[in-house]
């Protein structure tokens, strides 16, 4: 059946499609944007007509569980995130400051996944030339030959030939010529960086727009689902560290991580969107002249080796980052405020959150923070989310606006009502195991346990040592300062 060709009237800021030329598109309100665009559409199919097969519904019982299985990306930290590795038929938007590391991550992806196939790097922005410079910094040649010295990140266990030879090159944003690329490599594994590059003749020839975006990551998402393979897609931020774009890029994609520093060599990946795993997990690198690096044990990470008294001001948190515990330090300055109104400066821990303690300490202690400017800490850098982190926070504040120290080899953790109880955490044993075994030999937490799972009973603590078990605020602060 032969498609009809129809003359349109597309505008390239937003889309939006007219039957006549207009001087101001309706949709958006911009100017001389609508410009003229022949579109084939293909007539329906009358009831003698040979159409194509109509799409069928097969039983979920006759459904290939291996079409849901992973690729392993051999990078533990990158599988910790995505849940357990590369899901096929997924696609997976990476986001970050610009110079993060976001291509070396998908470079070092692709010279180490558990795949036989070929992976295809798409590269909009970067030359082949560029691409293969970064390669050699990168050391992704000589790890194959077994001169590199070992390197973490990589497991070492490529199929004969080495990942470097399967990874084909390409440096074009136009999806014409990356769809005959694909049906000619039949990747397993395709990385784009990056999706405001991505552009088709028809939506017009300017690349970054909200319609071009959208329409390129459909074509490329629809591609990866009808033949097994996997995507990923480097997306520029704003100022605010959100993706540029349209928010829809978003929602068309599985997976969303977010690439985030602190003032030194670490990076950290979380999951801001994860359909086939847990947004709770949190992958920890550091950036150096051979790229990015694993950090296996990252408990030591964020503690500051002190000898004596801790300062005032500076307590030990143990805190949830997906299925591992950290111990931070949270550090808390008060100072009279300069103005009618204190503020709070916190961009580690939740401001809302800093304030909501401070309301309780008021409260429940009689201890004036209202007219105090509060500004809180984490050492290393790290971002807390977690809930067992207010109990620390505040012994943290309370040390800072008396004076007085923590014992310093103490760990804390717990939740804070808004009545001054101290409530459960989860995994309240795996906690104190780890400050056990990083030298605290005083553990503050909460009376007892929340089982892991509904149903279960809370485990009990087996542990030898000072372990002080706190229903309240002020039991938690006589306890520590007595």
């Amino acid at each position: 059946m032969k498609k009809q060709k129809t003359l349109i009237f597309k505008c390239s800021a937003c889309g939006h499609e007219e039957a006549k030329w207009l001087g101001r598109c309706p949709e958006c309100g911009d100017w001389n944007t609508l410009i003229e665009t022949a579109v084939s559409r293909s007539p329906e199919p009358g009831p003698g007509s040979k159409g194509k097969v109509p799409p069928q519904s097969i039983p979920l019982s006759a459904v290939d569980p291996q079409e849901g299985g992973r690729i392993g990306s051999g990078i533990p930290e990158l599988d910790r995130v995505l849940g357990g590795g590369i899901m096929k038929r997924s696609a997976i938007l990476v986001g970050g400051e610009p110079g993060i590391g976001k291509s070396t991550l998908l470079l070092q992806a692709a010279a180490a996944a558990e795949t036989r196939g070929r992976i295809l790097y798409i590269s909009g922005e970067e030359s082949l030339g560029q691409v293969r410079m970064r390669a050699d910094r990168l050391g992704l040649f000589e790890s194959e030959k077994g001169n590199a010295p070992g390197d973490p990140l990589l497991k070492r266990n490529s199929p004969p030939g080495g990942n470097t030879a399967r990874i084909e090159l390409c440096c074009t944003g136009k999806l014409e010529d990356i769809e005959t690329i694909l049906e000619a490599v039949k990747p397993v594994i395709i990385m784009v960086d990056s999706a405001q590059t991505l552009h088709t003749a028809e939506l017009g020839v300017v690349p970054g727009t909200i319609n071009q975006m959208k329409y390129c990551t459909y074509e490329l998402i629809s591609w990866v689902k009808e033949h097994d393979a996997a995507l990923f897609l480097v997306a520029h931020v704003t100022k605010e560290g959100l993706i540029s774009g349209p928010k829809a890029l978003e929602h068309m994609v599985d997976t969303v991580l977010y690439f985030e520093q602190n003032d030194g060599d670490c990076r950290f990946l979380r999951a801001a969107k994860n359909r086939f795993g847990s947004v709770d997990e949190l992958g920890i690198f550091t950036m150096g002249e051979r790229g990015l690096s694993v950090v296996e044990d990252p408990s030591l990470l964020f503690l500051i080796n002190r000898e004596g008294e801790l300062p005032p001001g500076v307590a030990t948190a143990a805190v949830l980052e997906g299925s591992r515990t950290l111990l931070v330090e949270i550090q808390a300055l008060t100072v009279p405020a300069k103005g009618s109104m204190s503020r709070v400066f916190s961009d580690r821990i939740d401001s809302a959150r800093v304030s909501r303690v401070a309301a309780t300490l008021e409260k429940h202690l009689k201890l004036r923070l209202s007219d105090q400017d509060l500004y809180i800490n984490v050492a290393g850098g790290i971002r807390i989310a977690e809930v067992g982190v207010e109990l620390a926070l505040g012994c943290a504040l309370y040390s800072a606006k008396t004076g007085l120290s923590l014992p310093g080899r103490a760990a804390i953790a717990g939740e804070l009502s808004l009545a001054g109880e101290v409530r459960p955490v989860r995994r309240l044993e795996g906690r104190i195991k780890t400050s056990r075994s990083l030298g605290f030999d005083t553990f503050l937490g909460p009376a007892r346990d929340i089982p892991d799972r509904p149903g279960e009973s809370p485990p009990p603590v087996k542990e030898t040592g000072k372990i002080i078990a706190v229903g309240d605020l002020k039991s938690a602060v006589k306890a520590l300062f007595s």
